[in-house]
């Protein structure tokens, strides 16, 4: 096991060095230069100049990079250039926000989908089967931010239970839960339904196996060998895309974001890129990936706890 998970932590590394490199030049060929954006059209080229300077974007691109990761490594995200503010107070109070909205988004994604898919597997082709891989296929085909305005237009418009968007913070922490309510019902119908529907293959998959038959034969009801056997087995490819969706919970919830005035990661992001704020769009997008890059070990070291074959592989 320590080997198994030393070799995932190498894998770990690796992959935020590769990150960083990708992120770096993908925002250094985005078209727009931060200093002409801050200062407006109608500003001259010797303040331009200056202002490039101060912000370090006339060294060269090696330089910029070799500045930013060992910021980075030190606990420092840099200055925003267009709010003059640390980007690392501008990420923590919106990481409040995101981090568990993707958390409740997930939550009610899994309280959903692993009943649904147990319930349609051990009920394979009965009406029961066909209903719940309808619904998870009506899930799968409506985009989120249009389920999410029409749960705006119902619950917040016309039946008034929750508010149409914005966050009231955390000093009443059930208003808070409350108001992030809707946005992770949005964000969790999608996932719900891939989510069940992965449980419901993988579940049958290890329903036909010879070892199921046999615990069958020597006595188990059908309910200690689903729970016993079948479910533990089924658990590793479910695994795989409950870690995939935490991560597009965390990043992708940009759209769900701005349709709910969420002031969150995703809409820190959008707003960058529009200001050509380079360092924050680049802070922030490396954390996303760090978080992406540390699920997926977490999910590496749950098969080796699930799948004890996987620790000598």
């Amino acid at each position: 096991m320590l080997r198994y998970t030393l070799s995932r932590l190498q894998s770990l590394v690796l992959s935020l060095i590769a990150a960083s490199i990708v992120i770096f030049l993908t925002v250094e060929i985005v078209p727009g230069d931060p200093a002409s954006y801050m200062l407006g059209l109608n500003a001259s080229e010797d303040t331009i100049a200056a202002l490039r300077d101060q912000l370090g974007l006339n060294v060269p691109s090696y330089q910029r990079y070799w500045n930013w990761v060992s910021s980075l490594l030190h606990g420092d995200f840099g200055t925003s250039y267009t709010y003059r503010t640390p980007v690392s107070d501008m990420i923590r109070d919106r990481l409040w926000i995101s981090l568990p909205l993707a958390i409740y988004a997930l939550f009610l994604s899994t309280l959903i989908a692993f009943p649904a898919g147990i319930l349609a597997a051990t009920h394979r082709g009965s009406f029961t089967d066909v209903l719940i891989m309808g619904f998870t296929q009506l899930g799968v085909a409506i985009p989120n931010f249009w389920f999410a305005m029409l749960m705006v237009l119902l619950f917040a418009i016309n039946l008034q239970w929750f508010s149409a968007g914005g966050f009231p913070g955390w000093e009443n922490p059930l208003l808070a839960i409350k108001s992030l309510t809707l946005p992770a019902i949005a964000l969790a119908l999608p996932q719900a339904s891939i989510l069940a529907r992965i449980m419901r293959s993988s579940l049958l998959d290890i329903l036909s196996e010879d070892y199921i038959r046999t615990a069958r034969a020597k006595g188990l009801t059908r309910g200690q060998t689903l729970y016993r056997h079948a479910l533990r087995n089924a658990l590793i490819p479910v695994l795989t895309i409950i870690g995939l969706q935490f991560s597009f919970l965390m990043a992708g919830a940009i759209i769900i974001e701005n349709v709910f005035f969420l002031p969150g990661l995703g809409r820190l992001v959008f707003q960058a890129i529009t200001q050509r704020d380079l360092i924050v769009v680049e802070s922030v997008v490396m954390l996303l990936v760090f978080a992406v890059i540390l699920v997926n070990f977490a999910v590496d070291i749950a098969y080796a706890i699930v799948d004890p074959r996987l620790r000598g592989g």
